[in-house]
């Protein structure tokens, strides 16, 4: 049996279900469709060389990897490679195949650092090994049951702060935008992150096919958004939280659990059943909030980097 790597082909319908059924399979709690890896690929950055790769054994997708250039992060020349073959197809050189496609591509858009997200089991963290990378940091993946759990009771806000969903500002976005471009540089992470670009913001984040606007939720203090927490759902009941975070001048004040709590309750009320979220294991305050909503690990991934000499 022959296995192939070739780039997903976003106008072939059997390809997109095909990238999305493997991922789904090793990634259940991250949320993704057909249309979302589609407009992902119509919209990406020039600058990201992004390419969503398969393999293809005897026809039928194996595995998929996800590259490109972090385009957004002050360091140039840090590239990312995520690879994930079917469960039920591993060993038979699809995921090396994938790899090295992966690598040759970034090397040739001058990348001097490979960073991929690997789940933390033996034989995931073997085969990063195998090609020469090094654990770096790692994070988890949260779930909440939404259709049994409890949520903790909607407080009620401060005289000077007022709650409102990100819909109702469809007409002007930017200041999610700048809210989202401050925490974001806050983040944890080994490949630091500027939102620079709007039009790009617009296009990736308040654009894209899973991302929610109503079920978003901004706090606002003295009519200025202050804390904020990002929604995305799918059409199989499923709710996530892609970022929670405070503007620097307003933390400590529980601005983002208000947000977080608000959303949460709009997402039960509107009939999704399961909510996710991610963490870096570095983030003692978001995973202590996630804690306080009854969010539990349900995996742990690795970040593997090699750098180039």
């Amino acid at each position: 049996m022959t296995v192939i790597a070739r780039d997903l082909r976003p106008d072939v319908h059997a390809d997109l279900d095909g990238f999305v059924a493997v991922r789904r399979l090793v990634l259940p709690f991250m949320l993704l469709s057909p249309e979302s890896v589609a407009h992902e690929i119509a919209h990406a950055h020039p600058r990201s060389a992004l390419r969503r790769l398969v393999a293809e054994e005897d026809g039928e997708i194996v595995g998929t990897a996800e590259v490109g250039i972090a385009y957004d992060s002050p360091e140039p020349g840090q590239g990312f490679i995520n690879v994930y073959v079917h469960p039920q197809r591993t060993h038979r050189g699809a995921g090396s195949l994938l790899a090295r496609t992966a690598e040759e591509h970034l090397a040739a858009h001058g990348a001097t650092g490979f960073y991929a997200w690997v789940l933390d089991d033996p034989a995931n963290r073997a085969f990063a090994e195998g090609f020469g990378y090094t654990a770096s940091r790692s994070a988890h993946f949260l779930r909440l049951d939404l259709a049994h759990g409890t949520l903790p009771p909607l407080a009620t806000p401060p005289l000077d702060v007022e709650i409102r969903p990100g819909s109702d500002f469809a007409d002007d976005p930017r200041p999610v935008f700048e809210l989202d471009a401050e925490t974001m540089a806050d983040e944890p992470s080994d490949i630091g992150v500027e939102f620079t670009d709007y039009a790009d913001w617009l296009e990736g984040t308040w654009q894209h096919p899973l991302f929610s606007p109503e079920l978003t939720s901004v706090v606002l203090v003295d009519g200025r958004p202050a804390a904020f927490s990002a929604a995305r759902t799918d059409d199989a009941g499923r709710y996530g939280t892609v970022m929670t975070g405070t503007a620097r001048a307003h933390r400590g004040r529980g601005l983002a659990k208000l947000a977080k709590n608000d959303s949460l309750h709009r997402a039960r009320a509107a009939g999704f059943t399961e909510a996710f979220t991610g963490n870096d294991t570095g983030n003692g305050p978001m995973l202590a909030i996630n804690k306080w909503f009854g969010y539990e690990i349900c995996a742990t991934e690795v970040r593997y980097v090699r750098e180039l000499t």
